[in-house]
């Protein structure tokens, strides 16, 4: 019964591929891109992060946060797909969305599982999610950062901070149609009311919010999809 409930939760269809561009702070296109596939001059290339492309339209929680984590890769500069192996492994031992669950980065002997594929597969060091430290299994700064931004509900995320400077805003599946909020408010609807002319303290004590909630919802909004990942 609880398999089949992280299950239903990761598998909840709720976002567009823009919705993913501009929450994770990609190019247009490139979410699509990952998890489609697609072809250029004459090459085609399998999706990253799907086992197959679906042709539909939406994309799935367990989806978002996985492409939260390959976002943390944009600064290196290395073409992604060269993670898919690692990716296709990692699925056979941890279902179909390995990179949204804990055990690959908090459990030691997930950490090691995650090492001995990487290794397997001859993944680029810049794309790894693991290292050996001082002779200790750790996580590289570009998952540590994945792990800071998430937090986790038995196994799975279960919420999702995605932007650092904007703590309080959080992304959850089961809320406010997984769009960024506020103690349930989506930041989008507050921006929105704020540029109508609302004030912030009119907007405080409409949805019982502080000031500072507010002030963080609407620079979320200026900032959301302003760090664009290649």
């Amino acid at each position: 019964m609880m398999e089949h409930m992280v299950e239903s939760l990761l598998d909840r269809a709720i976002y567009s591929y823009s919705d993913v561009d501009r929450l994770v702070g990609l190019y247009a296109g490139t979410a699509r891109r990952w998890l489609e596939g697609y072809t250029k001059a004459g090459r085609t290339y399998e999706p990253v992060l799907r086992e197959q492309p679906t042709g539909g339209d939406r994309v799935t929680w367990g989806e978002m946060v996985e492409a939260r984590l390959l976002a943390e890769f944009r600064s290196k500069r290395v073409p992604l797909q060269r993670l898919r192996p690692a990716i296709v492994r990692l699925r056979g031992e941890f279902g179909r969305y390995p990179l949204a669950h804990a055990r690959p980065f908090i459990e030691v002997e997930g950490r090691e599982l995650v090492r001995v594929v990487q290794d397997e597969v001859g993944l680029d060091r810049h794309l790894r999610l693991v290292v050996v430290r001082s002779g200790q299994l750790m996580l590289t700064e570009a998952t540590e950062r994945f792990n800071a931004a998430v937090q986790y509900e038995g196994d799975v995320v279960r919420l999702l901070r995605p932007d650092p400077r904007t703590p309080e805003v959080v992304m959850d599946p089961v809320r406010s149609f997984g769009q960024p909020a506020i103690r349930n408010v989506r930041t989008d609807a507050l921006a929105e009311d704020y540029r109508a002319g609302t004030t912030r303290e009119e907007l405080a004590d409409l949805y019982d919010l502080t000031t500072a909630q507010v002030d963080a919802a609407i620079r979320f909004e200026l900032i959301a999809g302003s760090d664009r990942a290649a």
